[in-house]
């Protein structure tokens, strides 16, 4: 029995063919400087939160995204918010192994087409595609 022959591709705009396969390993992330990163008190008796559900979410999300162990996330997070000068504390990985159970995290699926675009603002994150 024979294969069927694969279609052949012809490129003809090789500059922008190349700029494509760069922009491919592009990555942006902003953060809003207004976001809420350290938690409000909640009333109740006991130690409270110190970092908000949001910044949970941010940092969970970062782990699934590109698929770390929880040590390896605080460091990334950590990372990334030096390269955006911002003086945030990080949580540890014990504090994010204990709250993930109660955050749901979701990631909608989304298709290749495009470039992914992370946005963190005062309400959480979002995945633009």
């Amino acid at each position: 029995m024979s294969r069927p022959t694969p279609p052949i591709y012809e490129t003809r705009n090789w500059p922008a063919y190349n700029e494509s396969l760069k922009r491919r390993g592009s990555l942006t992330i902003w953060f809003e400087p207004t976001m809420s990163w350290d938690a409000a008190p909640t009333g109740k008796r006991g130690r409270q939160p110190i970092y908000s559900d949001a910044t949970i979410q941010t940092c969970l999300t970062m782990k699934v995204l590109f698929g770390m162990a929880l040590r390896q996330t605080t460091e990334f997070v950590e990372s990334l918010l030096q390269l955006v000068g911002q003086n945030w504390k990080v949580p540890d990985f014990s504090t994010l192994r204990r709250r993930q159970k109660t955050l749901a995290v979701t990631i909608p699926y989304r298709s290749s087409r495009g470039p992914l675009r992370l946005l963190i603002d005062s309400t959480g994150i979002k995945a633009e595609g």
